[in-house]
C-alpha cells in the first residue's frame, strides 16, 4: 500500500520523511545473514576495529579488511552469530583477570569500532548521529556501548560515553572539559538481555541521547567548547569480568 493511501493529507516532503522513519523502524535482524562475516551484514567501510589483543597495544584491523561477506572475523572477539546473524563483540575481562591489551590512555580493554570515514567531524555541523540496535548479553559490571571521542590531535579524552551496567541502568558520562573527569547522567533503564536501541547526537554543538526512539535527552557539555570528534561503538569493558554485546545494526549519519 502506498503511504499516500494511509496518510492522504501528507505533503510529498512529509511522505518522504515518513518513508525514511518507517524504514528505519522496520526489523533489521531479518536481513542479517548468519553465514556471512560481520562485513557482509554491516557497512564497515566507515570503521576500523580495535581488539583486546596485540603486542603492546590493541591490534587494529583497517576498514578495507573488514568489508564483505568474507571480511575479517575473529572467533573469540568479533564474529557473526550463527543463530541470527548479529554482530558479536566480546571482551575477556581486564588486564589483571585476562591479560587483555589496552590502549596507552586507558586501563580498560575493548572490542570496539572506531569511526574513520570521516576520521573526525565538527559538532557544530547540523547532523552527527550514531545509532545502535543491540542486546547486552553479558556484563557483571559496567560496559560502554557507544561513545563520542575527542579528536586524538586535541585530547585523549572522550566527549561522552554511554554505559550499561549489570542492573540495566543506562548512564551517560560527559567530560567536563578536554582534560577533566566525567559527570554521570541517568538516561534510562533496560534489563540485561533485552534488546534496545540508542541514538547519540552531537550536532549544532548540542549533545543528546535517545533510547528506544523516545524523546532525546539533551545533556550539558560543560566547558568542552565543541572539539572535533568521532564516534565509537561496540564493547568497551569497564570491569574485570567478561562482557558481550550483540548488535543488530550500527549506523552513522553526518550532514
Amino acid at each position: 500500500m502506498h503511504l499516500s493511501t494511509l496518510f492522504p493529507s501528507s505533503s510529498a516532503g512529509g511522505l518522504a520523511t515518513l518513508s525514511v522513519l518507517l524504514l528505519q523502524s522496520l526489523p533489521i535482524s531479518a536481513a542479517l545473514n548468519p553465514k556471512c562475516h560481520p562485513g557482509g551484514n554491516f557497512d564497515l567501510s566507515k570503521w576500523n576495529l580495535q581488539l583486546p589483543i596485540g603486542k603492546g597495544r590493541p591490534q587494529e584491523i583497517p576498514s578495507r579488511e573488514l568489508q564483505g561477506c568474507n571480511g575479517y572475523t575473529n572467533k573469540d572477539y568479533f564474529y557473526t552469530s550463527d543463530s541470527d546473524g548479529t554482530l558479536v563483540m566480546k571482551v575477556p575481562g581486564s588486564p589483571s583477570t585476562s591479560k587483555c591489551v589496552t590502549t596507552p590512555d586507558s586501563i580498560h580493554c575493548r572490542t570496539e569500532l572506531r569511526e574513520n570515514s570521516p576520521s573526525s567531524w565538527s559538532p557544530f555541523a547540523p547532523v552527527n548521529r550514531l545509532f545502535g540496535d543491540l542486546v547486552v548479553t553479558k556484563n557483571d559490571g559496567g560496559i560502554c556501548i557507544g561513545q563520542i571521542h575527542i579528536d586524538d590531535s586535541i585530547s585523549h579524552k572522550p566527549v561522552a560515553e554511554l554505559y550499561h551496567n549489570s542492573n540495566g541502568d543506562l548512564k551517560m558520562g560527559v567530560q567536563k572539559c578536554r582534560t577533566c573527569t566525567q559527570q554521570l547522567f541517568d538516561v534510562d533503564h533496560v534489563p540485561k538481555g533485552q534488546r534496545f536501541t540508542y541514538e547519540i547526537r552531537y550536532e549544532g554543538n548540542k549533545l543528546s541521547v535517545s533510547i528506544n526512539g523516545k524523546a532525546a535527552k539533551q545533556l550539558t557539555t560543560f566547558d568542552l567548547d565543541g572539539p572535533n570528534s568521532y564516534f565509537k561503538a561496540g564493547n568497551y569493558n569497564q570491569g574485570n569480568d567478561p562482557t558481550e554485546t550483540r548488535f543488530y545494526a550500527i549506523r552513522v549519519t553526518h550532514s
